[in-house]
């Protein structure tokens, strides 16, 4: 009995402490929702009033009461201020207030812009009205024409508004009382700033065209003449461009030094050096360029002109086959030669000042002391198949996992050869790499190419695709298929090299589309071949100016083919013959180049340059050293 008295109650204690849980978790959702009503009902009308301030301003300003208008602006401004000082509570109640001192001041200043392009467009002078909305809004309208009066004198600095539309604004607007103290001191500078124009404009130019140390040493200069409005612009422009220039001219500093440019780069960052002269970075770099660089002096003497073919990679197939290319031992001994008898690598177009498109203007070469000029062209590395294949040179250039440029080919039994020794470009860049100086500011030499069959052994067009299917036909090969997608990567590819062979010092020259004897060409020939070079091989490579005519078989320049062929930007004309020669023409400048080749090496005399007994395989093996070489000039 006892036992079910116990159960009873204690049914009873389980059901009362159900019953005060479900009471006071009922009181509780009570109170959440009477306090979201009630926060609801806040807000709500919370928003209805703060709705009613824009249009209460808006109505005070179109009614001229604008000690009204001030007024609520004002009380909605210290509510702002306040709660931002306080740490920014109540953010919702907040952004209400910020939205609407926003949409105030905004209604305030798209009246004072009305009144201001009148005034700037058409000399409008504000009538009474407009006076009395400048003067009475105060705050809201002091800053906002104080700045646009500054605005003003910077446009009148910069040259984009006159002086006459200038002095019409600031005396109509000096009857506003609490913009007096912009208008006035202003006023008076109006011819300060006037002379300082000029040379302002010219520091603005130099920095849009990016020559950023010129627009610096302008702005010091118009700092150290000026005081007030003109100093303060100066100054302000002085920091910013310091600031915008700082990395990337550095960056282009080291680049060259890396690119073995270091008189451009001495040049660079002595100027550097001065705008930023307590910068160790700066000075670091400008140690490592003066360390290369040494005194120079103005050549007006001949300048040699030497031009090499692809060379032998493989002697097993081609060393006695033509006498027309060197291998790549003989090339790179004649480099040692070369340097050896003071010998330095120029840029052929640093002669011509092609600044102006209908004149050229002739420059005189800078060299080391002791230095002589010399100019380097690969001529027409076009990688066509008869020759490749026939005389051991490599079939095409590539880039390799370091992004120097190499050559390769297929060995005999299938295997592909590839490296940095088997092409001009390759042991050229290697030997300035161990030989900087034989490099003048880091020039290499000119590679001319043209659009037959192939560009450096990549077919990267439909016409080339049929000039390929035709030479391995003439030399009984089996046709090879390229499509689409393939001649897209070729071009890719090929993109790629001439990016790498521009940045280190190589100048691209065409030698005509169709490698064609532009001498006995047709205008039409030469026009239908331009139109090719510029549509399939000018996209990758950008614009070229020089032209290195195949066989030497050159026009003359005021032939109309030649008027032609310089309206469409070739500037620079490499001809063929065995002495140093150049000239400068009605809008050109013609180089003859000397050929080296096994046969010639045997056959003309090139004492002014090396000995060739010392390049030749055949003599340095040993095989000829007992024979005479015939001398002959051609």
């Amino acid at each position: 009995m006892r036992r079910s008295e116990d159960n009873i109650f204690d049914n009873y204690e389980r059901k009362s402490v159900r019953n005060i849980g479900h009471f006071i978790a009922a009181s509780v959702c009570f109170l959440l929702m009477a306090s979201m009503i009630t926060v609801v009902f806040w807000l709500n009308a919370s928003m209805e009033v703060e709705a009613g301030v824009v249009p209460e301003f808006e109505a005070a300003l179109a009614e001229g009461r604008y000690d009204e208008a001030l007024q609520l602006y004002r009380q909605v401004h210290d509510v702002v201020v306040a709660s931002d000082a306080n740490g920014g509570s109540g953010e919702t109640e907040l952004q209400i207030q910020r939205d609407q001192m926003n949409q105030m001041e905004e209604i305030v200043n798209n009246r004072l812009l009305e009144i201001e392009n009148e005034m700037r467009n058409s000399r409008y002078t504000p009538s009474t009205a407009d006076l009395n909305f400048m003067n009475e809004m105060q705050e809201l309208t002091s800053s906002r024409i104080s700045s646009w009066l500054n605005e003003l004198s910077t446009e009148f600095l910069l040259g984009t508004i006159e002086k006459p539309d200038l002095v019409f604004i600031f005396e109509t607007l000096n009857d506003v009382s609490n913009v007096a103290a912009t208008t006035t001191p202003l006023l008076y500078e109006i011819e300060t700033i006037e002379q300082a124009r000029g040379d302002v404009q010219a520091a603005e130019a130099c920095f849009e065209q990016g020559d950023y140390i010129a627009s610096v040493q302008i702005l010091n200069s118009v700092c150290n003449s000026y005081t007030g409005f003109v100093y303060d612009y100066a100054s302000n422009r002085l920091t910013q461009i310091k600031e915008i220039m700082y990395e990337p001219m550095l960056s282009e500093g080291e680049h060259m030094l890396e690119r073995y440019r270091y008189f451009s780069a001495e040049a660079l960052l002595s100027s550097l050096a001065v705008i930023f002269p307590d910068d160790a970075r700066i000075n670091a770099d400008l140690l490592e360029a003066t360390s290369h660089t040494t005194e120079v002096r103005e050549y007006t003497g001949t300048v040699e002109v030497l031009s090499v073919r692809q060379l032998i990679a493989d002697v097993s197939r081609g060393a006695s086959n033509t006498g027309l290319y060197l291998t790549t031992d003989e090339f790179t001994r004649m480099l040692e030669e070369l340097y050896a008898n003071d010998y330095v690598l120029v840029d052929a177009e640093t002669m011509a000042d092609m600044s102006e498109d209908t004149f050229i203007t002739e420059v005189n070469l800078t060299v080391p002391v002791g230095k002589k000029p010399l100019i380097l062209v690969l001529d027409t590395f076009d990688y066509n198949v008869a020759n490749t294949m026939n005389y051991g040179l490599c079939t095409q250039l590539s880039l390799d996992e370091q992004g120097y440029v190499c050559g390769q080919y297929v060995a005999p039994d299938g295997t592909l050869v590839s490296g940095r020794e088997l092409e001009a470009i390759g042991i050229l860049d290697a030997f300035v790499e161990a030989h900087p100086d034989f490099s003048f500011d880091g020039a290499k030499g000119v590679i001319s190419i043209c659009g037959y069959e192939s560009v450096f052994g990549y077919v990267i067009s439909r016409d080339e695709a049929d000039d390929r299917t035709e030479a391995l036909a003439n030399i009984g090969r089996p046709n090879v298929e390229f499509s689409d997608s393939e001649i897209d990567n070729n071009r890719r590819i090929v993109t790629e090299i001439m990016e790498v062979l521009q940045d280190t010092g190589w100048k691209l020259a065409s030698s005509t589309y169709g490698n064609i004897n532009a001498f006995e060409a047709d205008m039409e020939t030469i026009v239908a071949d331009t139109e090719k070079w510029m549509e399939q091989i000018e996209p990758l490579i950008g614009d070229v100016h020089i032209i290195v005519y195949p066989g030497g078989n050159y026009i003359y320049g005021t032939d109309p083919r030649a008027v032609y062929l310089k309206n469409n930007g070739f500037r620079i004309f490499f001809g063929m013959g065995y002495n140093p020669y150049h000239i400068y023409g009605d809008n050109y400048l013609y180089y003859d180049r000397t050929t080296i080749s096994e046969y010639s090496l045997n056959n003309l005399d090139f004492s002014r340059l090396f000995d060739a007994s010392r390049i030749l395989d055949s003599y340095v093996n040993g095989t000829g050293a007992d024979e005479e070489q015939e001398q002959e000039v051609v």
